[in-house]
């Protein structure tokens, strides 16, 4: 028998089922559980009860056993439903609940209610409360709260800020050492070559655990660096573990102003040296960026015009451990390999003004000189961004350039300065690299193309045979096995490079750059 649904009036067409379905999906309303993934079966299924209790349209038949069977059948099928709609309202109540207590975390008055009782519990109950400030307390909890963001995030208090613009503006004295946070430890990106820290053994992936006596596992990255500088000749104790034998040492290293040539030959020689910069058999040039400075471009530049003018036909670019540096001086460093308009790098973060492009400019290209980019774990930041760059526009046929060595250490991320209205500041991540095919470099780092790895003596013995007074420094029984010392990823570049020359002189029509194209590259 139909009825009217007093809910909508009595000229409104009833849902089968009556009062039932409506309480149910009433329910579901309220808890805001979408009931229309389930309305067309119920639908149906009341239809089907519709029909058992009216089988010759309205009127009733009783047929003995056949009107048990129909009595029973109904039941069975209102409990079904019922059973479904049940579970509908769990879950519909479960989904709700849920929100409710995700909406009371984002609630900001709440929490900040919260930070103010214990912030003054902490001023009157503390045993040593009249010792404290609000201004050193919350300075502490902005600290404490920036560091579980990140390692790079960092609240600075006015001191500090201070400092840093200091460091932005002038020379400072230090050890040599550029460091990171990896895995929430103070790691070693890299030595700097010929500075206190390179000379006296540390070493990329080494983890330093102690500065001064000091433990360093709750220090901040910017207060290992602040206490790692100071005044030329002053002495710092930097206590490394090394991760691959288990190592711990002291080094007791003796601050010196840092200034380091960051275009060398395969010698280790500066622009200066008029001998810099030969080429090695096969007409193969060879260029080490130490890092990324605001020279770096142009005296890249011009190693490549002493190169060129000796007859290079192909090039070894070397990144290994260099930790970076400028990100504007790296997109000047892709773009003498890149047609104008190239894609070097792109920057995303929340906001639409920390989303930037950076595309290759004009000047003298070299799009068509075929090289190996060489990189290992040292290799961070704008160096990353170099090799991520010319990997994918060699992908897409616009340099070429092969990518060898290991991967890389993965530091890709933005930090903004934010300065407050009491003279602090935030050091913020705000946004992410992002190589020309969209791959994000942060935390990933990047794949070599070919990957031959090496031993940590390997690479300690390459790099002190090619830095200036490097051997000298060593002790006399270490002199004759880095003398002697082999460079296998080098040694594959090399191979690689005369292989790719020999292929292409027997098939000269394979890649070869007309006369118009090298004077347009011009």
């Amino acid at each position: 028998m139909h009825r009217a649904d007093p809910a909508r009036g009595s000229g409104a067409a009833a849902q089968p089922g009556g009062g039932l379905w409506l309480s149910a999906t009433s329910m579901l309303s309220r808890l805001g559980w979408a009931a229309g993934d389930f309305e067309g079966w119920a639908l149906a299924l009341a239809s089907r009860l519709q029909q058992a209790d009216l089988p010759n349209g309205g009127g009733r038949l009783y047929c003995g056993h056949s009107e048990m069977r129909m009595d029973m059948k109904r039941r069975l099928l209102y409990g079904l439903l019922l059973a479904v709609l049940g579970l509908n309202l769990f879950l519909g109540a479960h989904t709700y609940f849920d929100a409710v207590q995700g909406a009371e975390k984002d609630d900001a008055y709440p929490n900040l209610r919260l930070f103010t009782t214990v912030l003054d519990k902490v001023r009157s109950d503390y045993v040593d409360g009249d010792r404290l400030t609000y201004q050193e307390l919350i300075h502490a909890a902005l600290a404490g709260m920036l560091r579980t963001l990140d390692p790079h995030s960092e609240f600075l208090e006015p001191a500090k800020y201070e400092e840093l613009k200091k460091d932005t503006q002038g020379e400072f004295g230090g050890v040599g050492v550029v460091i990171s946070m990896k895995d929430n430890q103070l790691t070693v990106i890299a030595p700097m070559e010929d500075t206190p820290g390179f000379k006296a053994g540390i070493l990329s992936g080494d983890r330093i655990i102690k500065i001064d006596g000091r433990s360093t596992e709750k220090m901040s990255l910017q207060d290992a660096v602040s206490r790692l500088r100071g005044e030329p000749g002053t002495k710092v104790t930097v206590t490394i573990f090394r991760p691959s034998t288990g190592m711990v040492k002291d080094f007791e290293l003796v601050r010196a102003i840092i200034k380091v040539d960051t275009v060398r030959d395969i010698e280790g020689r500066g622009l200066k040296d008029p001998a810099a910069f030969p080429l090695s058999e096969g007409n193969i040039g060879y260029i080490r960026l130490v890092q990324f400075g605001e020279q770096t471009p142009a005296d890249l530049e011009e190693a490549l015009r002493k190169l060129e003018a000796k007859g290079m036909e192909a090039l070894v670019l070397d990144l290994r451990s260099n930790p970076g540096g400028l990100l504007e001086a790296a997109v000047k460093v892709c773009e003498k390999f890149l047609p104008r308009g190239q894609l070097v790098v792109s920057t995303e973060g929340r906001q639409a003004r920390q989303r930037t492009a950076y595309h290759a400019g004009g000047g003298r290209k070299f799009m068509h000189l075929p090289m190996v980019v060489l990189v290992n774990a040292g290799s961070a930041s704008a160096a990353e961004i170099v090799a991520g760059c010319l990997q994918d526009c060699t992908a897409m046929g616009k340099c070429r350039a092969v990518i060898l060595g290991e991967q890389t250490f993965g530091k890709g991320s933005v930090q903004s300065i934010l300065p407050l209205a009491d003279g602090s500041a935030l050091r913020l991540t705000t946004a992410k690299y992002y190589t020309p095919s969209h791959k994000v470099i942060h935390e990933k780092g990047i794949t070599p193309d070919i990957i031959v790895p090496m031993t940590e003596e390997e690479e300690r013995d390459v790099f002190l045979k090619r830095t200036p007074g490097g051997i000298e420094s060593q002790p006399e029984k270490d002199q004759e096995r880095i003398r002697n010392a082999r460079d296998p990823q080098l040694e594959r570049a090399m191979d690689l490079l005369k292989g790719l020359a020999l292929y292409t002189k027997r098939s000269p029509s394979i890649d070869r750059p007309s006369r118009a194209e090298r004077a347009q590259a011009r």
